[in-house]
C-alpha cells in the first residue's frame, strides 16, 4: 500500500468512526481500494471506536428550523470557471479557469480525494474574485476526467492507483499554463486534503516556481526536504481536532526551518478535517473565514 493510500484508506475509516460512512459504506470503499474484507475490518478496528449519529438524523443533516448558512467566505465575489484543456507531460489535461479581470498574482488550486468537484471550481473563482487568476487541475485528467466517475468513492480509488512522480509532473504542468495565462505574475499551489499533501510533495520536489504554498490539512511527507522550494513563503493550516494530520505538523515544521522558508503554521481551534469545505459535514465557518483571511494577508505580501 502507498502512503497515498494508506491515507485515504485512514480516511474512510475515520469518516466511518465519526459517524459520517455507514460501516457497509466503509468497508465498500476500503473495497474499491484493493483491501480486502479482514484487512478493512481490521483497520477499522484499528482507527477507534465508531461513534453512532445522532437519534432520528442522518449525517450532515440539518434540523428543519435551521437558518440558512451564510455563504462561504469569498462567494459573493467569485469569479464563474471555465472549462479548459492543455497539453501535459503524458497527454491532455483538464481544469477549470478563473480569471480575474486584473492579475495581481496565480494560483494552482489542487483537489481533495474526490476530484474536481463544484466545490473546488467555486475556490478557484474565489480566488479570482479577489484578484488572483487561479486554475483547478483535474488529476484524473488521463482518466477522462473526474465527471467520468458517476460514484465518487471510484474516483477516490482512481486517484490512489496514481504514483507521487505523475502527480508531481502535472502539477508542475498547471504551474507552466498558469505562467502562460498570466505572464509576469508570481505563482501559488493551495491544496486540500489529498491536495494539501501535493502542495509539501511539491515542495519536497523541489519547486522553485512557487512563490507561495498553502496547505490546508495535507499528509506530510516522509523526510521531507525543502531546500529546493526555497522562494516559496508557506501557511499552512490545520484543525485542532485532526489528530490524524496533525501527528505530521512537527515533521514539516522542523523541514521548513532547515531549508530556511519563510512559514506560519495555524491550528484552527474548534475545526476538523476538512474545515474548509463548505459541502462537507465537517464544515467550520468562523475557521474558514479566518483562513481566508490569513491567505489574504499572505498573498498581498508574498504573491501580489
Amino acid at each position: 500500500m502507498t502512503p497515498l493510500q494508506r491515507y485515504i484508506a485512514e480516511e474512510i475509516a475515520t469518516d466511518h468512526l465519526d459517524g459520517l460512512l455507514s460501516r457497509r459504506e466503509a468497508m465498500r470503499r476500503l473495497g474499491l481500494l484493493g483491501i480486502g474484507a479482514a484487512a478493512a475490518a481490521a483497520l477499522i478496528t484499528a482507527c477507534g471506536e465508531a461513534k453512532e449519529p445522532a437519534a432520528g438524523s442522518a449525517p450532515g443533516a440539518a434540523p428543519e428550523s435551521a437558518p440558512k448558512p451564510a455563504p462561504p467566505p469569498g462567494a459573493d465575489g467569485a469569479v464563474a470557471t471555465t472549462e479548459v484543456t492543455w497539453t501535459g507531460p503524458s497527454g491532455e489535461l483538464r481544469g477549470a479557469w478563473a480569471a480575474a479581470p486584473e492579475p495581481r498574482g496565480a494560483v494552482l488550486v489542487i483537489h481533495e480525494n474526490k476530484g474536481l468537484t463544484d466545490h473546488i471550481r467555486s475556490v478557484a473563482g474565489r480566488f479570482a474574485g479577489i484578484g488572483y487568476s487561479a486554475l483547478a487541475i483535474d488529476l484524473l485528467s488521463a482518466q477522462g476526467g473526474t465527471a467520468a466517475f458517476s460514484d465518487p468513492a471510484a474516483a477516490t480509488a482512481a486517484l490512489s492507483r496514481i504514483e507521487s512522480p505523475e502527480f508531481i509532473a502535472d502539477l508542475n504542468s498547471g504551474i507552466e499554463e498558469l505562467q502562460r495565462r498570466v505572464p509576469g505574475r508570481k505563482v501559488a499551489a493551495v491544496g486540500f486534503c489529498m491536495g494539501g499533501g501535493l502542495v509539501w510533495r511539491l515542495l519536497a520536489a523541489g519547486t522553485p516556481a512557487l512563490a507561495a504554498a498553502v496547505p490546508f490539512y495535507g499528509p506530510a511527507p516522509d523526510a521531507p526536504d525543502f531546500a529546493g522550494s526555497r522562494n516559496a513563503a508557506v501557511l499552512a493550516f490545520y484543525g485542532s481536532l485532526d489528530q490524524r494530520v496533525n501527528g505530521g505538523e512537527p515533521v514539516v515544521r522542523a523541514a521548513l526551518e532547515k531549508a530556511g522558508l519563510v512559514h506560519e503554521l495555524v491550528t484552527e481551534p474548534d475545526a476538523n478535517h476538512a474545515f474548509f469545505n463548505d459541502t462537507g459535514d465537517r464544515y467550520q465557518p468562523a475557521a474558514a473565514e479566518d483562513a481566508w483571511r490569513r491567505i489574504q494577508d499572505w498573498f498581498a505580501k508574498h504573491l501580489a
